[in-house]
């Protein structure tokens, strides 16, 4: 059996405690309190509960550690130390609408150099519902529990299983993901939108889906994912070919054999 850093274990047990609550909350997802915080955009009680419990829980942990969090914001660490990037729930809409699809997400990153984002150590995306826990280290390899993610060995666009998001009322740009989704639909087997863009990189490294796209993300929706796809033996950059993800808020991740092919049609759509 593997095991991991003591810092993945805290990592898990932040968020195995953040989990039974927002169980709870899902099955009585009719009752909750809900605030609008911008269009189409709803933070849940459930949402602020579980961001509390996981600053609680890690900062006591690692006193003096930095946090990104998507409701929080940044709370600024003691200088030369990481910081946590952490997302309690994504797929928000899902959890509101009783879909069975959301996640806790937790990355460490370490101090960046010249106000760019340092690279990604460690990370955790947790399913409450399904008790799936993914994790990675860099360096270590990617992993559900104690099974060794590898992302799958297809080369072939016409047999790859993609998954992307979409646009929604006030929030990303509709024409530009119009093009990209009329270059990559007629060369593949498939498209999903599920509506958690980090288990949808979880589950490329898991070799669930071939492949993921998404423009107009947040780092705390993908911060964890990158180093997951990684370590499974994937590439992830932004649409450029780059490594800008977090800045340019554009993530393509995918199998070795597939990205350049996906990322040529990606590009090209974008000229």
């Amino acid at each position: 059996m593997v095991s991991h850093s003591g810092l993945i274990t805290i990592m898990e047990r932040a968020a195995r405690k953040a989990g039974p609550r927002l169980r709870r909350d899902f099955n009585e997802v009719q009752q909750l309190q809900v605030s609008r915080k911008g269009p189409a955009d709803f933070v849940t009680m459930a949402d602020k509960r579980a961001e509390e419990t996981l600053y609680e829980e890690l900062s006591r942990a690692r006193p003096g550690w930095g946090f990104l969090m998507e409701e929080r914001g940044e709370v600024p660490g003691e200088a030369g130390k990481p910081r946590f990037i952490v997302d309690p729930l994504d797929g928000t809409s899902n959890f509101l609408h009783g879909l069975p699809h959301f996640a806790i997400s937790i990355a460490v990153e370490e101090t960046g150099v010249g106000g760019k984002p340092g690279e990604i150590t460690a990370s955790l995306v947790y399913q409450p519902l399904t008790d799936e826990s993914f994790w990675a280290e860099r360096g270590r390899g990617a992993w559900l529990q104690d099974k060794r993610l590898r992302v799958t060995a297809r080369r072939d666009l016409s047999e790859s299983l993609i998954a992307t998001g979409i646009p929604w009322l006030g929030h990303g740009d509709m024409a530009t993901w119009t093009r990209v989704f009329g270059a990559v639909a007629p060369q593949v087997a498939g498209i999903r939108r599920f509506g958690s863009a980090a288990l949808d990189l979880a589950w490329v490294a898991a070799g669930r889906f071939d492949g993921f796209w998404e423009a107009d993300l947040a780092p705390w929706d993908v911060a964890a994912g990158i180093l997951l796809v990684r370590e499974a033996g994937g590439y992830v950059t932004d649409f450029r070919g780059g490594d800008r993800m977090l800045e340019r808020a554009e993530i393509l991740a995918a199998t070795d054999g597939l990205h350049s092919r996906l990322h040529k049609l990606v590009a090209g759509a974008l000229r």
